[in-house]
């Protein structure tokens, strides 16, 4: 893969500190991320284990290319974070940044020790939500989010759905998506209205990035 500049992105953290552009301290935290990950991988599946010998390009680099769409974002919620993909990532690479904050919810409590144990060792700005989306989504007035973003969620009509709370004015959906988006997008336009800008993936061949903003139920779809 390359990163925005052009820059090619092996396997390893020397390379991907040159593509992204992140200093020595933020590339030992993620190297301490990728020890925990293969440590907790042999008790329970946070990833595809054939995908750990990747962990820079597949799952690092991958979550990276998000930050660089949102370098501002203050208040950033990720649905559905699983091991921390993007929302770990996105956190730990702005770990400088005054006032920013990420939010992961995740329903798996195995993966939740998982993810606080990361936080604790990276002392990352993060706070972790052990609940269903839908439940975090009744307190969503409490959170309004410059960015809510997903990986692997699920396809965008449900994911819409999930996010939908969580909009407000000026927030944007990050959601990395498959060779399939632009076929999502269309399944989704008949329940919601929404602007939606495609990013080529910097890590997969055929990947996309969505950007999406001014989400909302179509008016057809709420009478």
């Amino acid at each position: 893969m390359t990163s925005a500049s052009g820059l090619p992105v092996t396997d390893n953290p020397q390379a991907f500190a040159e593509a992204f552009k992140v200093p020595r301290e933020t590339i030992h935290r993620l190297t301490r991320y990728a020890e925990l990950l293969n440590h907790w991988q042999k008790s329970i599946n946070l990833v595809s284990s054939s995908t750990l010998p990747e962990v820079w390009s597949r799952h690092f680099a991958d979550s990276a290319q998000l930050s660089n769409l949102a370098p501002d974002a203050q208040t950033w919620l990720d649905l559905g974070s699983g091991a921390g993909f993007p929302g770990l990532v996105v956190a730990i690479l702005q770990s400088g940044k005054p006032d920013f904050r990420m939010h992961l919810v995740e329903s798996n409590q195995k993966k939740c020790a998982f993810l606080a144990e990361v936080v604790r060792a990276v002392k990352a700005p993060v706070d972790i939500h052990a609940m269903r989306i839908e439940a975090l989504a009744e307190r969503a007035q409490i959170l309004r989010p410059d960015v809510v973003s997903a990986r692997a969620l699920a396809p965008l009509p449900r994911l819409f759905e999930l996010a939908n709370p969580f909009f407000g004015e000026g927030t944007r959906g990050l959601f990395l998506k498959g060779r399939e988006t632009k076929a999502e997008i269309e399944a989704a336009r008949p329940g919601w209205a929404f602007d939606a800008r495609l990013h080529p993936s910097l890590t997969a061949k055929d990947a996309n990035l969505v950007e999406v903003t001014n989400l909302r139920e179509s008016e057809e779809s709420s009478t």
